[in-house]
């Protein structure tokens, strides 16, 4: 643009109000962010029941922390920011219920936190609907109240970005610096790669514009959070290089490979779609995904009209860097993977909508309007029989876990004991045992160690439908529950 960056940055619509605002007017423009924030921790409560059990990688991230469990095998992918989150909880208490309540608490915080490091950059109004579109979508919903990294990489995305955008504005502003080093360090601290991939639109800017501070901002916000994952690659996998090698094979190998199909199939409520076959959702439950970039570049257009384009031009950037690996680069998809790109570009998409509904005038427009909101409703609609679904699937899953350890009870496997085979890790960890396996991507333990291991503890070695017994537990008792077959090891 012929005003560069800046001018970009600062231009404003009519009416709409400047960075610095006086206390009781910024007190009224924080009400209805913290009024988006407190339905979505309601809505959280309601439609993902608070006693759903701990899924599969949640189960990993919580024994990490507590006492009740033993700690499950913690592969090369995997960060430790969720199990700190946790902490606080799980330290002491086995309560799912509890710590539902709390995650869901803490995320609907978060993302009151998040939409007010816009503010000033964007109206209220478009910031309140910003947060709203990506607090309604199912994967935030279910998202949420559970132990998984995706929701708070979201959530520092927005804080990291928006505070970025504050900071190159107010260019004295520590404040919004510290902002950069927060929302870098949360995402960093969950999940490193993501945070690269956000912040490398962020990276090339102040390079070529050699804005010094905040490029230590970045830096700094990346390190902090990232330090103890790169401390444990060189303690436990051999070296940073070695672990992200790991992190790649685990994760089928990082290559050309377009998953956008794969994306798609999982929008019905899949919450892994590896391999990722069947039909697509029905168009209703897709629709919303097509029509999103859409919604964005318009809000991308919007600003340029208006001459500030780069607060909105630079989300949408860090959105499609943000999604570009999971949309290109694996052989799999889960939708909470896309959370990030959702949040960055919930902010010009926000934008984008509040221009089909109203003039620049402020005045609504009488066709437009009356179908933004129709399309709206039927959106929420959608998104929440999603969701439903979703859990009910879920918690039927959970439920199977729970019977299973019972049955293990039963049968004497309890703790201390070790469950090897299929699934072991959730069967291990609602049984309360350690769980090993001699093959795949939590390869920990071999054959030899789990038969020494028989001799002074229960174990047993779990086969899927239709699977066949491994060698050392040939000769074991074999015993049907539910659809799969458990073999226990002869004591004595």
């Amino acid at each position: 643009m012929a005003d560069g960056a800046n001018a970009m940055l600062t231009g404003r619509r009519r009416g709409e109000p400047a960075l610095s605002t006086g206390s009781p007017r910024r007190l009224r423009g924080d009400v209805p962010l913290a009024v988006v924030a407190a339905v979505f921790t309601l809505l959280q409560l309601i439609f993902v029941h608070p006693w759903m059990g701990l899924g599969w990688d949640e189960t990993v991230y919580v024994s990490q922390v507590t006492t009740h469990h033993p700690a499950a095998f913690f592969s090369a992918p995997r960060a430790r920011g969720v199990s700190l989150l946790v902490a606080p909880v799980a330290s002491w208490s086995s309560s799912t219920e509890l710590l539902r309540v709390y995650l869901a608490v803490l995320s609907g915080v978060g993302l009151y936190l998040a939409l007010r490091a816009w503010k000033g950059l964007f109206p209220t109004r478009v910031l309140a609907t910003a947060g709203a579109f990506f607090a309604t979508l199912w994967v935030t919903l279910f998202y949420g109240p559970q132990a998984m990294p995706n929701y708070w990489v979201a959530i520092g995305a927005l804080i990291c970005v928006g505070c970025f955008l504050r900071s190159w504005q107010e260019r004295s502003g520590r404040a919004a610096l510290w902002g950069v080093v927060a929302g870098a360090a949360l995402m960093a601290w969950m999940r490193p790669t993501d945070a690269v991939w956000v912040t490398v639109p962020l990276l090339a800017l102040v390079l070529v514009r050699r804005r010094w501070m905040l490029l230590l901002a970045l830096v700094g916000g990346l390190a902090a959070g990232g330090v103890e994952w790169v401390i444990e690659a060189y303690g436990w996998y051999g070296g940073l290089g070695e672990r992200l090698s790991r992190a790649s094979e685990i994760q089928g190998g990082l290559g050309w490979n377009i998953a956008v199909d794969d994306q798609m199939r999982s929008l019905g409520g899949r919450g892994l779609c590896r391999p990722c076959t069947g039909s697509m959702p029905h168009p209703v439950v897709t629709a919303w995904w097509i029509v999103l970039p859409f919604l964005a570049a318009l809000g991308v257009a919007v600003a340029a009209r208006a001459r500030r384009t780069a607060r909105t031009l630079v989300p949408f950037v860090c959105a499609v860097t943000a999604a570009a690996p999971y949309l290109l680069m694996i052989g799999y998809a889960a939708p909470r993977f896309l959370q990030p790109a959702y949040a960055l570009l919930a902010i010009p998409v926000a934008d984008g909508l509040w221009h089909l509904a109203r003039t620049h005038r402020g005045r609504w427009r009488p066709v437009a309007a009356p179908l933004v909101a129709l399309a709206v409703a039927g959106h929420l609609a959608v998104q929440l029989t999603v969701l439903e679904g979703t859990v009910d699937r879920n918690v039927a899953s959970r439920e199977d876990w729970a019977r299973i350890a019972d049955e293990l009870h039963r049968l004497g496997v309890r703790p201390p004991c070790l469950v090897t085979g299929h699934e072991s890790i959730p069967i291990g960890y609602y049984t309360g045992c350690s769980s090993g396996a001699t093959s795949g991507n939590n390869e920990n333990t071999t054959a030899a160690e789990i038969v020494e291991t028989a001799r002074r503890i229960p174990v047993a070695a779990v086969t899927g439908p239709g699977g066949g017994a491994p060698g050392y537990a040939r000769d074991w008792t074999a015993y049907p529950i539910t659809d799969l077959t458990v073999r226990v090891a002869p004591r004595g």
